[in-house]
């Protein structure tokens, strides 16, 4: 079955409310391409793998976390950045990425599913970026909380891989700020917040010594591999929706 490009794209920009943030490249489409869609590929990182991967799969869409338009980026189109759009040109392939806003969504956001994997009872918007929130704080009330260490099994079995953990907190967590990503200085709104551990993907190294001064856990479970959720559901989401086929490309990445 076909659906209309457009018609997706427009779709995920009210699902996600692009509007609402101030990100640090542009949300929704980056790249046009066909009217209609029958395939569409998702991926963490926009990159020549993917888009290849993509034209393998016969795709028309792609949907990625990490988009190719970044503020910080040069403002010249360097070879590498040309290989990757003679590919989605050639193939006639639209690419849309969802950033921060996939993050902060409360259903389908990353925090949100990293909160629900880990048998959260409840969950709460937290940890604001320019003025919008973008993280979760997630509640463990069973039992009087989650041993840290059942904490940090859980979240190797979600992520697939042993997470860094700095255990400064107390023996059981109740309270646990989740933001997915590089988001380690976050740990400052945590101990404001007077959570019992953190997690977010990338540490830093200063953040060591401050989780162990303020008795609070830390946990840096990777980038990539805390950041694979919502860019999955959005495209099941998306094929349970318009009809379309759904591929989820793997691309591993150690940090």
């Amino acid at each position: 079955m076909a659906a209309r490009t457009d018609e997706i794209v427009a779709f995920l920009d009210e699902l996600l409310e692009i509007e609402r943030f101030s990100d640090y490249g542009p949300n929704g489409l980056q790249v046009p391409g066909g009217e209609t869609v029958t395939t569409v590929v998702t991926g963490v990182s926009a990159q020549l793998e993917l888009f290849e991967r993509a034209v393998d799969h016969g795709a028309e869409l792609v949907l990625a976390h990490h988009g190719i338009l970044w503020d910080f980026d040069p403002r010249r189109i360097g070879p590498a950045h040309a290989r990757r759009l003679r590919t989605l040109l050639a193939a006639d392939i639209a690419l849309a990425a969802y950033h921060l806003p996939l993050d902060a969504h409360l259903e389908v956001g990353n925090n949100a599913l990293l909160a629900a994997g880990l048998g959260a009872t409840r969950t709460e918007p937290a940890f604001a970026h320019s003025g919008t929130t973008i993280g979760v704080v997630a509640h463990f009330d069973q039992d009087g909380g989650v041993p840290i260490e059942e904490l940090v099994a859980r979240v190797a079995t979600l992520t697939d891989r042993d997470p860094l953990v700095n255990a400064a907190g107390p023996p059981a967590v109740r309270t646990l700020g989740i933001v997915s990503g590089g988001a380690a200085g976050d740990i400052s709104t945590a101990i404001e917040l007077g959570l019992d551990a953190f997690m977010t993907g990338e540490p830093k190294e200063h953040v060591m010594a401050q989780a162990r001064e303020n008795g609070i856990h830390f946990l840096a479970a990777g980038h990539y591999a805390t950041e694979t959720f919502g860019i999955r559901r959005l495209g099941e989401l998306v094929a349970e929706r318009f009809g379309v086929a759904h591929r989820f490309v793997d691309i591993p990445n150690p940090v």
